[in-house]
């Protein structure tokens, strides 16, 4: 069976929570662990739920908010069911013969 995975990216909440309103308040701290990002890369970060992030950015960030990583990023595992195919008495085949005939209208007096 497959699953599939889908996580939610908390990294805003935890900036709300320090106090922190914009993506560039968070710059400085990433700086002094060693991390130079752009501020439309720490907003991108912020705002968005990213595909590809560094342990070392994740270490970094886990320890400016002083969390565990499952503060930052909790998941999900769904099992995904095999959708069968339609098939049996229970389809109907719509061809001519089941449609309904189309109505003719004739004028009064005919």
């Amino acid at each position: 069976m497959r699953k599939t995975i889908t996580y939610q990216w908390h990294l805003a909440e935890l900036m709300a929570k320090a106090g922190m309103h914009n993506s560039t308040d968070l710059l400085p701290h990433l700086l002094e662990r060693g991390i130079d990002l752009s501020p439309s890369q720490a907003y991108r970060l912020v705002t968005g739920r990213p595909e590809r992030v560094s342990i070392q950015f994740l270490a970094a960030i886990c320890d400016i908010f002083d969390c565990e990583l499952n503060d930052l990023i909790t998941y999900t595992a769904a099992t995904q069911t095999k959708r069968r195919a339609a098939a049996g008495p229970n389809v109907v085949d719509l061809d001519k013969t089941a449609r309904p005939r189309r109505a003719r209208i004739v004028p009064d007096g005919d």
